[in-house]
């Protein structure tokens, strides 16, 4: 096979069109995500709830740390649901989930440290089955 023809191919099989219940399985987990990365974990830090108060100060980030992850995550959360972000979204959650878990261990005392790792792999489907919505978002900002 010529170089040209492996590339078609390769293009082929990387557009090639999802099926009807793959792209509502996408969709919902997009949306999953959106809403535990958004309301579940972003809005009590941007609200100050007692609990992450006290994570937060027992990490000695105190409120500018708390406050910038809960923005992290509530805009994170919002860029899963564009399909144009999506990709580079869940792309950065699963560096924020790294860290959160090196964090739950090492300063936490470990637990809950598992949500975090649980978490990659469903971030991960996200931006490898969107990652072509990437290629479109580098194009326009090249552009």
């Amino acid at each position: 096979m010529t170089a040209t023809a492996t590339t078609a191919a390769a293009t082929t099989a990387r557009t090639a069109p999802r099926s009807r219940g793959a792209r509502i399985a996408l969709r919902t987990l997009r949306v999953v995500l959106a809403v535990f990365f958004g309301v579940a974990s972003g809005v009590p830090k941007l609200i100050a709830h007692p609990t992450a108060v006290e994570s937060f100060d027992k990490l000695g980030w105190g409120a500018p740390g708390m406050y910038t992850i809960g923005a992290l995550e509530l805009l994170g959360g919002i860029a899963l649901l564009l399909p144009l972000l999506s990709s580079l979204a869940a792309t950065a959650f699963i560096g924020l989930m790294a860290g959160a878990f090196v964090v739950t261990v090492t300063a936490l005392g470990g637990e809950n440290a598992a949500t975090p790792l649980i978490l990659i792999v469903p971030l991960a489907w996200v931006a490898w089955a969107t990652r072509e919505e990437t290629t479109k978002l580098v194009a326009r900002v090249r552009s």
